[in-house]
């Protein structure tokens, strides 16, 4: 699977993005989807997963009630709406296909996209 990540920028403290993540290669709807970030100077830590059909999602306690995963699975697209952001939360954020059992640890994951830098200013 190839993934290719879109939508990171600079924002300011309070502000929201969203972040896109498309695939092409394989059936998108025959996998978990994840997206990781890693801060300079820091390991890649999970962020949000979410289940093949969509119907069951999974947060980092640090996003919970800000960050929000959803699929499209007709246009093979997962997507990270990223609301109240914190200076924290600057890291390039990278998607991933999920092959393992867990959705929380990266050794799980496999085809990386490119990541997107997120930029949150105080």
């Amino acid at each position: 699977v190839q993934l290719q990540a879109s939508g990171g920028g600079l924002v300011q403290a309070g502000g929201s993005l969203r972040l896109s993540c498309a695939a092409s290669g394989r059936t998108f709807s025959n996998y978990g989807m994840g997206w990781f970030r890693q801060a300079p100077g820091k390991e890649r830590e999970f962020v949000a997963g979410v289940s093949r059909s969509g119907s069951n999602t999974y947060y980092a306690d640090s996003v919970k009630g800000r960050f929000t995963i959803s699929r499209d699975n007709a246009k093979s697209t997962v997507d990270l709406r990223m609301n109240s952001l914190k200076p924290e939360d600057t890291a390039v954020y990278y998607c991933a296909r999920r092959v393992g059992v867990s959705y929380y640890y990266d050794s799980e994951y496999r085809d990386w996209g490119q990541g997107t830098q997120v930029t949150v200013s105080s």
